[in-house]
């Protein structure tokens, strides 16, 4: 059998009874490493679970899926994901393959950031499509993500732009070379992220183009969500350019239309520039 066990968004209590279950009784233990991050680290995990974990990189699950699933029809194999297993779509590729070789499989769900964005005071159901937003380089300036954010505020929506995650990887001149050396880890954080946008918004406007979304778009910025230490600021997006929320993960909503309770919300954790823009909104011109 083998297990796509969540472990949630905090730390190793945050498995379920379930899936601490599963764990103890599988042979193999893998740790996916390169989606999203805990609180703490393996060896934390190993000992809670009383188990060794089998770190899973890119490459292993996306490519050496076959040693992952090897002998899971005749014993129990764990595959571990923070959050739910399938707030990534490899997740979903790994299921399929052992669907086709007649392996058994069981699915342990947990709490992911696409249900634990609801505590900054949005709506789940007033949310569109979430976007992922990648780090640019000199040669890669992607703008996809800010499209579909005004493609969703359009329909009213909110949206949740997920953070890029950079772990073990290589810089081009090490891959071209065929050098087994890694760059340090990189998380992106929201003041990255309203940076991007900005410059976007910035362009766009030079050039005449009706803008979506605008530097005082009301938006919320959260860090390390379900962990005790968790951040919610909602500020403008030029506010949070200059704002520090600390160690990863991060996660940025960009707000669509909001509803009077949401504007209550929202005042909770408000900075004091967006705090005046929340004011300004009039809360008879929305409707539940």
């Amino acid at each position: 059998m083998l297990y796509l066990i969540g472990l949630g968004l905090g730390d190793a209590t945050d498995i379920t009874v379930k899936g601490l279950q599963a764990v103890k009784k599988c042979s193999r233990v893998y740790l996916e490493a390169y989606t999203s991050i805990l609180t703490v680290g393996k060896e934390v995990l190993e000992e809670f679970y009383g188990k060794q974990l089998i770190l899973a990189d890119r490459d292993l699950v996306e490519q050496g899926a076959d040693e992952i699933l090897k002998d899971a029809e005749v014993t129990d194999v764990a595959f571990l994901v923070v959050g739910d297993p399938f707030g990534a779509t490899t997740h979903s590729d790994l299921v399929l393959r052992a669907a086709n070789a007649g392996i058994p499989y069981k699915v342990i769900h947990n709490a992911s950031v696409l249900s634990a964005v609801g505590c900054c005071g949005l709506q789940l159901y007033n949310f569109g499509e979430t976007v992922s937003l990648v780090f640019w380089t000199d040669t890669w300036r992607p703008e996809s993500f800010y499209d579909k954010i005004c493609k969703n505020r359009t329909a009213g929506l909110h949206t949740l732009c997920l953070m890029d995650i950079k772990v073990k990887e290589q810089s081009i001149e090490n891959m071209m070379r065929g050098k087994m050396i890694y760059e340090p880890p990189r998380f992106m954080t929201v003041a990255q992220a309203a940076d991007q946008l900005i410059q976007i918004i910035e362009r766009r406007k030079e050039e005449g183009e009706e803008l979506g979304v605008t530097e005082d778009t009301v938006c919320v910025g959260m860090a390390r969500l379900g962990t005790d230490d968790q951040v919610i600021r909602a500020a403008t997006l030029r506010q949070l350019m200059s704002c520090d929320l600390g160690a990863p993960l991060h996660s940025l909503v960009i707000t669509g239309q909001l509803h009077p309770l949401e504007v209550d919300l929202l005042r909770l954790n408000a900075e004091p520039n967006a705090l005046k823009q929340l004011r300004m909104i009039d809360s008879s011109t929305y409707t539940s």
